[in-house]
Parts: structure tokens; sequence; C-alpha cells
């Protein structure tokens, strides 16, 4: 027993080496860096906690960071919402091939890079793109306009591709968690005479208890953490509308050389983060048990 114990730890230690290397090493310079003044160059000072009342005394990061958060509702409600609606149709497919082809097709936008699906969308949202030409061609012209100028369509449209990206990993995610519900609760359902929102309301949701708590908890962390699809599409503007803490933290360590104030927004996010995903798991296992 102490032999295959001692295999084991040997052939996990690359991987705990290479763990701590690019993530444990990095989390406590950022951590240490967050108390200081440095440009990434020079001298570091020690600044105390000025670095962190800094971020909420800037109207633009507390700006980012409610950005991120209105981000959850594209990012992670409304992916999980329709997934649930597309899982429910998916499971109803007879025919396992149809059933197969559609959910290639859903999960596809996750395969793609986020960069390449922030381009895609840019040429779909601009002045003469495919959305303005569709919004001309029924009819709703007076609608049509630059989606990612403007200051209050700016973020519903880069969380719309969000939602468009995730709402197929959802999708396919519930459907195979549909699949291992056992058909007996939904015999039990029908016999009691219970209809379609009825068996969705008591026994699919319930099912899917543990894969709503994982989506949610992805989801969130992609809300929060979304760089790459600003990043390609509005680079932060217009003005700050669409700006993020990830593209703030970005701007902060590259363009400005405040690596201690980067730090410190970093550590930040990292503990939003903690904080909206820790209850969420502490009540998915609570409710498990």
């Amino acid at each position: 027993m102490k032999r295959n114990n001692l295999l084991g730890a040997l052939i996990s230690m690359p991987a705990v080496l290479i763990y701590s290397l690019f993530v444990i090493y990095p989390l406590i310079s950022a951590f240490r860096y967050s108390f200081t003044s440095w440009d990434g160059i020079g001298a570091k000072e020690f600044v105390g906690l000025a670095n962190y009342i800094q971020i909420f005394q800037s109207p633009e990061l507390v700006a980012s960071i409610k950005n991120s958060l209105s981000l959850i509702v594209f990012f992670s409600v409304f992916p999980i919402f329709f997934g649930l609606l597309l899982a429910n149709f998916i499971v109803r497919i007879r025919t396992q091939k149809i059933r197969s082809i559609t959910q290639v097709i859903l999960f596809f936008p996750q395969i793609l890079p986020l960069a390449a699906s922030g381009i895609a969308w840019s040429w779909m949202y601009a002045k003469n793109g495919l959305v303005n030409q569709f919004l001309t061609a029924v009819g709703l012209e007076k609608f049509a306009q630059s989606w990612l100028a403007g200051f209050s369509t700016a973020l519903p449209a880069v969380g719309i591709i969000g939602a468009w990206v995730l709402t197929g990993f959802c999708a396919v995610l519930l459907a195979t968690g549909i699949s291992k519900i056992d058909s007996s609760l939904y015999e039990a359902a029908r016999i009691d005479g219970a209809n379609w929102w009825s068996e969705f309301r008591n026994v699919t949701i319930p099912g899917l208890r543990q894969e709503i708590s994982v989506l949610i908890t992805v989801t969130t962390i992609a809300a929060l953490s979304s760089f790459d699809i600003i990043y390609v599409t509005t680079l932060g503007g217009p003005g700050s509308s669409t700006l993020v803490p990830g593209i703030s933290i970005y701007r902060l360590a590259f363009t400005q050389s405040s690596v201690g104030l980067a730090s410190a927004f970093g550590i930040l996010l990292m503990v939003i983060v903690l904080i909206a995903i820790v209850p969420i798991q502490f009540y998915s296992r609570r409710s498990d048990q």
C-alpha cells in the first residue's frame, strides 16, 4: 500500500510542479505586487491598501465591475434558460443520428475561438452588416444602427455574442443530464396526469440540479472574467460602456505601467468570483445530501 502511495505521488509530481509554477506562484506574486506601487521595471514601493482603495475611488474601474455583473444575465441566465428548452427538445428527437447532428450544430460556437466569434459578430453588427440588413428587410430599418458604437446598445450587443457562444454548451450538457434521469419518474408523472410543464418543473429541473450548478459556475466565471470578445469587438468602448475588469487590468498593466494597481484589481476580481461561486457550490452540495 505504501509503495502504491509513493508511486502515485511520484506520478502526480510533474502536474503539481506545473500547477505551482503557472498558477500558485503567479497568484502569490500578484498578491505581493498588489500592496506596492510598481511600474514593472523600477523599484517597488510598499503602499499598503492604497491600490485597493484607489479601485473603489475610480469611477471607471467601478463601472467595469458593474458591467461584468450585468454580463452575467447574458452569459449565464439566458444560455441556461434557452439551454433547458433546447435540451428538452433534443431528448424528444427519436432518431439518434438527427439528435447527434443537432447537438454538434449547437455545440459548434463553443469550438470556435472567442476572438473569431467576436470578429464575425463585429461584421454582423456593422452599419451594413447582416443584423441591419435583416431589420431593413422586415421593415424595421428605423432601428438599424451601429450596434457596437452606441453607449446604450454596445453592452447588450456584446452580451448576445456571449449568450450565442454558451447556449449550445448548456444545451448539450443539460441534454446529457436529462438522458440520465430515470424514465420511471416520467412514467409515474404521466400516470398521475402531469402535462409537459409539470414534468419539466417537477422531474426534469430537480434531476438537473447538479448540471445546472456546474453551468451557473462556468458561465458566471466566463462573465466576470470576459476579455477576448470585448477586446476584439469594442476594446471597452464606446467610453467605458463595455469596459470589464479583464480589459482594465490589461490597460493598467501594459499601457499605463501600473502593475501594482493591476495586480490589486486582479486579486479583487478573484474575490468577486469566489463570492459569486462559493454559495452556489455550497447550496448544490447541501441539496444533494
